[in-house]
């Protein structure tokens, strides 16, 4: 997400320490994001948004729903067998890619996407200006790198809790691919989004300038931008791309940016 889409008001935010073990986690990250703390879980009776860390790591509860950023359910997707046939991969496809490609994700959400290029062997720079939604990610993380199977994609992931739109301009290097998945109004009714997903939207707004989201992307001088859209979704900014690739319910909108100029 960038600073553009929000965040929206999260109300009230309590950070919970399930126990004693997590207690000095929980007033570090409480302390990162202006919140309060609490001791044990959300009780049927608190009515805002609760960051809470437990044994398992940290988890966001809110409306009687909860989520948690979790890589290792990707794992079925990441296998040999399947990964190059996920369509974001074959978006990511450019010719002579050399031994490590880059990445950018603007709009890192909890990261799945990211994740799906780290497999395929991108470096990838994520960015997420929102702080609760960056903790999650983080500490998703920080799991994934405590399971061999998910081990090597998770080191070539770098977090940036910063701005997008301010960042891209300024990357200091030429990344073959940049990807954005941003908000926008149409979405919010949509099928797609499964319910505890719910809570994000709580967290950002819909895209408020697509054009400035799409410009910053295009400063980065990418070989490639992939724009991921509902599949009857409208183009980024109006802007038609040079091709798209489409699935059951989403499409990717690829940008070929020219390519001159000096690195």
């Amino acid at each position: 997400m960038t600073k553009q889409d929000g965040p929206a008001d999260p109300a009230q935010l309590t950070v919970f320490a399930e126990n004693d073990a997590q207690t000095e986690a929980a007033q570090q990250l409480a302390q990162h994001l202006n919140a309060q703390t609490a001791r044990g879980r959300p009780g049927a009776g608190f009515s805002g948004l609760a960051l809470v860390l437990d044994a398992g790591g940290l988890w966001l509860a809110g409306d009687g729903q909860a989520l948690r950023g979790d890589f290792t359910r990707l794992l079925p997707r990441i296998a040999p067998a399947n990964l190059n046939r996920e369509l974001l991969v074959k978006a990511a496809k450019i010719k002579g890619l050399g031994d490590a490609p880059t990445a950018v994700d603007a709009t890192a959400g909890l990261g799945e996407d990211a994740f799906l290029l780290a497999a395929a062997g991108f470096a990838v720079r994520l960015y997420e200006c929102d702080p609760v939604i960056a903790a999650l990610l983080r500490d998703a993380l920080r799991r994934a790198a405590g399971v061999p199977e998910l081990a090597a994609a998770a080191a070539r992931m770098e977090l940036f809790e910063e701005d997008s739109l301010a960042a891209l301009p300024r990357l200091g290097f030429r990344p073959d691919l940049v990807l954005l998945d941003p908000m926008f109004p149409a979405r919010q009714k949509s099928g797609l989004v499964k319910k505890k997903f719910q809570l994000l939207q709580r967290l950002e707004r819909p895209c408020a300038d697509e054009d400035a989201l799409l410009a910053a992307a295009l400063a980065a001088r990418p070989r490639r931008v992939a724009v991921k859209r509902p599949l009857k979704g409208p183009c980024l900014a109006g802007r038609q791309p040079d091709f798209s690739l489409r699935g059951s319910g989403i499409r990717y909108d690829c940008i070929l940016p020219p390519q001159g100029g000096a690195d």
